[in-house]
């Protein structure tokens, strides 16, 4: 798993936020006595859970100590549970009325059989929601994975590369109609407008520093950071022009939610 850097990954928190208010908005739990977040990163949109459901018992559940560090910060009323732990590790016991995973997944390998194993969990009329990003072909991630494989050190880069971590939307809904009577999968594509102020030198490769860099930034040293990152950006500039607007980033995401039953 990837040093996380809550700062960074704050950026453009608009755009990394609205899928998972997407997400949430069509799980019909009306009054869950306890909700889960797996993967629940900075804490915000886990808060945002406990407004939905002000008499759930919420819980985070991250692998990043700084990411739980932050969302405790954020979390001035006490409200949630915040819980260090491996998602891939994790067991409902005892299984929760509700399971959220936002853009998480996608770290994790093998996660249709953890999947399987939650909703086997999860008591009747409980419910699964999940997102995972389905951009791993956009320009972006190919240019990532071009410049790991042309440098010095591809050994080393080629390790922390994600080819196709994901699976597809059928993939999903034919899982969670194993175990589910309601079974809502979609998937979107976010025109991303970024940066339309014009503030930063190269927002799409600022966006990708908070997530699909991490384990890359990683395995180099500063100095080959710096040098990575250059290309990286000069990359960028041709696959995603500035126009008078902003610099507009397509980007795909996968959502799936199943209710129990």
């Amino acid at each position: 798993m990837a040093t996380w850097d809550p700062q960074q990954y704050e950026h453009f928190s608009d755009l990394r936020n609205r899928p998972f208010a997407d997400l949430v908005a069509r799980v019909g739990a009306e009054a869950p006595k306890s909700v889960v977040d797996l993967g629940c990163g900075n804490g915000p949109l886990t808060i945002s859970l406990a407004q939905r459901w002000p008499e759930a018992t919420i819980t985070g559940i991250d692998s990043s100590p700084a990411m739980l560090e932050r969302a405790r910060a954020l979390d001035a009323a006490g409200r949630i549970r915040w819980e260090q732990g491996d998602v891939a590790a994790w067991q409902p016991s005892p299984a929760p009325d509700v399971i959220v995973t936002n853009a998480t997944l996608q770290w994790v390998p093998g996660h249709v059989a953890l999947i399987e194993s939650w909703l086997r969990a999860l008591p009747a009329g409980g419910w699964f929601a999940m997102q995972v990003p389905g951009n791993f072909d956009a320009p972006s991630h190919r240019i990532i994975r071009e410049v790991a494989r042309a440098h010095r050190r591809a050994d080393d880069l080629v390790g922390a590369l994600r080819e196709a971590p994901v699976e597809t939307p059928e993939r999903y809904a034919e899982v969670l109609a194993a175990a589910c009577g309601h079974v809502d999968v979609w998937e979107t594509t976010y025109l991303q407008i970024l940066d339309p102020q014009g503030a930063q030198r190269s927002p799409v490769l600022e966006w990708v520093k908070g997530t699909a860099l991490r384990p890359l930034l990683d395995v180099l040293n500063e100095s080959e950071q710096e040098a990575f990152l250059a290309e990286l950006t000069q990359r960028f500039d041709a696959a995603y022009p500035r126009a008078s607007y902003g610099v507009a980033m397509p980007f795909r995401r996968i959502f799936a939610v199943g209710r129990k039953g």
